[in-house]
């Protein structure tokens, strides 16, 4: 009896303490939400700088003093030959990194990126995008597949590279390029959309609770959560998610007129390898491997937007981006294949 008055008592304290975080964290997140967002600074990093330290370490460590010596000479005098032949300096490669969410809150950060690029491209530079996302909203991934847009009307050549997942509007995002790279165990593809939501018009009922809607507009409203959903009302629901399909499956098409539309637009994914048979990529190969060879042509140049924020903010981001995760995490485990 002892045992199970001291286990309640520590049960009670341990759920005392846990609401009391996720006050505290709750209090935190609207205070960062209430504070104004500071400016962002746009970071410019050298990675052909990066590519030329890791070569001089690793040859620092695998050669000896005479060997490593011969080679510096070697180079010098091919950088200067090199040099002679062709004054004019290399075209620039611009690197962005979009690792979108569900709700492709990434995508402002995205738009000041190209916007920074078109800036200062000149004639020959290039445009390399690694993409991974699994998709999301369609308003948000048909905002960011025009932003890629924006990089070809240009007249700049635009690589999508997709090094671990671009499906649905990832790859609505992708299809935009000149030319598309996959690693071979990459995810591709899942043209298709999807809409889901709990109706809990049942539970009131049985709890006589009522629940009203009032709209002007015979489909303002087609399926909704509390209230009776109408055959009617699914109908139009399903004519909308098709509309939207076919305007997927139409703009994938006039980006890649290749592609058997029909075959690939079923909601499915495939693999790298799968996606290099169907067209939906065009060659199978890492970011890596892409830099490594532009690096021996062109100067390579990372971007990114990077938005100052206070601790508030931060812890604030930390919490909501946890339970994102966490909830991710989950779908994934119930979804992917375990290797």
């Amino acid at each position: 009896m002892e045992f199970i008055f001291e286990y309640g008592l520590f049960l009670a304290k341990a759920v005392t303490l846990v609401a009391a975080i996720l006050i505290v964290v709750g209090f935190v997140i609207a205070m960062a939400s209430r504070q104004k967002q500071r400016p962002g600074n746009l970071e410019f990093d050298s990675l052909s700088e990066v590519y030329d330290d890791l070569k001089r370490q690793a040859e620092t460590v695998l050669l000896d003093k005479a060997a490593l010596k011969d080679k510096q000479k070697a180079d010098k005098k091919e950088k200067k030959k090199s040099k002679d032949k062709s004054p004019d300096k290399k075209p620039n490669l611009f690197v962005i990194n979009f690792e979108g969410s569900s709700m492709a809150k990434e995508v402002d950060s995205l738009r000041k990126e190209i916007t920074a690029v078109l800036c200062v491209a000149q004639a020959g530079d290039e445009v390399l995008v690694n993409v991974e996302s699994g998709g999301g909203v369609v308003h948000g991934y048909g905002l960011a597949a025009s932003q890629l847009q924006r990089i070809k009307d240009k007249g700049l050549h635009l690589t999508i590279s997709i090094d671990k997942v671009a499906a649905s509007g990832g790859y609505m995002m992708a299809c935009v390029a000149d030319k598309i790279i996959s690693a071979p165990f990459a995810i591709v593809g899942s043209i298709g959309v999807v809409a889901q939501l709990p109706n809990f018009h049942k539970v009131l009922k049985k709890n006589d609770i009522d629940f009203e809607m009032h709209t002007s507009g015979e489909f303002k409203r087609t399926l909704t959560v509390f209230g009776e959903n109408t055959d009617e009302g699914r109908d139009k629901f399903k004519n909308e998610l098709q509309e939207i399909h076919n305007m997927f499956k139409d703009f994938v098409l006039n980006n890649r007129p290749d592609l058997d539309i029909t075959k690939v637009a079923t909601g499915e994914y495939w693999l790298g390898q799968k996606a290099l048979e169907l067209k939906l990529v065009d060659e199978i190969q890492t970011s890596d491997d892409f830099l490594m060879k532009a690096n021996n042509t062109h100067k390579l140049y990372k971007l990114k937007y990077a938005t100052k924020k206070n601790f508030a903010q931060k812890l604030g981001i930390a919490a909501s981006e946890g339970i994102e995760s966490a909830v991710s995490k989950l779908i994934t485990q119930a979804r992917s294949a375990w290797l």
